[in-house]
């Protein structure tokens, strides 16, 4: 069944505006007292649009111009591709046993198919997985804002660049005034429809960084300073094979989003409208990865770094570097500070569902929505300061949580068919993405546990 076929989801009678009840449902319109309904009439297609685009596209973009570095071009493109439509598969597996089981989140469908444990399960991989992210994100923006030391290397940041070394452009201070400004009034938010415009400007971040990466590659192409890269991978004996994996659970992970498509969803007025949100959203993603990817390994070749943004930190030998540069570096900055919210915002809910699984709607309660919100904002920036190393954990957390929310719990809930839907065509493919996540996995963790071997072996 294509995603297209999916019917819209059973509301309550009473108009479109009513009200659906979930302890991890985001807040919707809200009768008040005097018993009218509020302004909000729905989310819009494009802000759902950009919602789950920015959902998709976080940290995860700056890896991918290495996976071609490794496999090649021609490969890489195709596993981008490929991936994406896995990833509408997976979703359209979960949107249609939801409707089947009328559940609103996806902590209801995985508590339909295997009760309170899978329910638990699910909010707890949320949970590690979205904390790690949000941590990661924190680290970056002040790596790029403040500078990071790395092997008795400094690497001077924007603003110390920019102003020289001073306390207000200390990594603490910036990354406290960052918790301040952007994060505490953009995660105060009840609807995730609220977050429309910063999610545009968020792909439009993304987007620049496109646009000059392209610009870059395309004059020192026409110029003859840079040759076209390599379109098949480089195979010289069994190591360069091995190697060829270790790009598997980048590529797998890019597109994880299933955390949010309920919450987009429910905020919906014509909530058949899914199917093109997805799609769209699927799209724009796969177009921004694959230009990055190839404009980026065609601008860096061979010298493509593990976290491309590392290789805008020197001369682009062209004119007008630095400021190019610096241009990438603030545009990603601000790209990350935007995808922040919409992490957050399935985190608060999924850890408040798993601590407070009995209580009302975190919508209708102020308190509690208060202090989950300032207590998962103080401990984001308290590990960003304190425990900058915590990228080199979360690296084992994301690589199993991420593909479990991805991958194997769509596919382990069609496999239950707790409802009699599932086809054969359904089974085949959900293990299939059982087995690719499990791989991407065991890849993904053997690789971590040897880059950390290696580097307590050579301190």
């Amino acid at each position: 069944m294509a995603i297209g076929s999916l019917p819209p989801i059973e509301r309550k009678e009473g108009g479109k505006n009513e009200e659906i009840r979930d302890e991890t449902t985001p807040l919707l319109p809200i009768i008040q007292e005097n018993g009218e309904f509020s302004e909000f009439n729905g989310a819009s297609f494009p802000g759902a649009v950009f919602n789950l685009s920015t959902t998709i596209v976080g940290a995860g973009i700056m890896a991918l111009p290495a996976t071609m570095k490794v496999l090649g071009l021609v490969p890489g493109i195709l596993m981008i591709i490929f991936v994406a439509f896995l990833t509408e598969s997976s979703v359209e597996m979960l949107i249609r046993f939801s409707r089947a089981g009328k559940a609103t989140s996806y902590g209801g469908v995985m508590g339909d198919a295997f009760g309170r444990c899978g329910r638990m399960l699910l909010q707890i991989s949320v949970t590690v997985n979205n904390m790690g992210m949000m941590i990661v994100y924190m680290i970056i923006i002040g790596d790029v804002l403040s500078g990071t030391s790395s092997s008795s290397i400094h690497h001077s940041g924007i603003l110390e660049g920019w102003f020289g070394e001073h306390w207000w452009n200390s990594r603490a201070f910036v990354l406290l005034a960052t918790t301040l400004i952007v994060f505490v009034p953009l995660t105060s938010f009840k609807r995730v429809d609220s977050l429309r415009y910063t999610s545009a400007l968020s792909v439009a971040l993304a987007v620049v960084f496109v646009v000059i990466t392209a610009g870059i590659a395309i004059i020192k192409l026409l110029n003859g300073s840079i040759l076209m890269p390599r379109l098949f991978p480089k195979i010289s004996d069994l190591a360069s094979v091995w190697n060829l994996f270790t790009a598997v659970p980048v590529v797998v992970t890019a597109y994880i989003c299933h955390f949010n498509v309920h919450s987009i969803d429910n905020e919906l007025e014509d909530s058949s409208q899914i199917r093109p949100i997805v799609q769209t959203s699927l799209a724009l993603c796969s177009i921004v990865y694959i230009a990055t990817s190839f404009f980026a390994f065609l601008l860096f070749g061979d010298s493509t770094l593990d976290d491309v943004l590392a290789n805008f930190d020197s001369y682009l030998g062209i004119s007008y570097s630095s400021i190019l540069n610096d241009i990438v570096r603030v545009s990603y900055a601000g790209h990350i500070m935007l995808v922040f919210p919409m992490i957050f915002f399935a985190l608060r809910l999924n850890l408040d569902g798993l601590i407070f699984p009995l209580a009302s709607p975190l919508s209708s309660d102020n308190r509690r929505f208060a202090f989950i919100t300032v207590t998962l904002l103080s401990l984001s920036y308290l590990a960003a300061i304190f425990v900058p190393s915590i990228w080199d954990a979360f690296q084992f957390t994301g690589a199993t949580a991420a593909v479990c929310i991805g991958f194997i719990f769509p596919a382990a809930i069609t496999l239950r068919d707790p409802h009699g839907i599932a086809t054969n065509r359904d089974r085949i493919l959900s293990a299939f993405m059982i087995v690719l996540a499990v791989f991407s996995s065991a890849v993904a963790i053997y690789s971590d546990a040897h880059s950390l071997f290696q580097k307590s072996k050579e301190a």
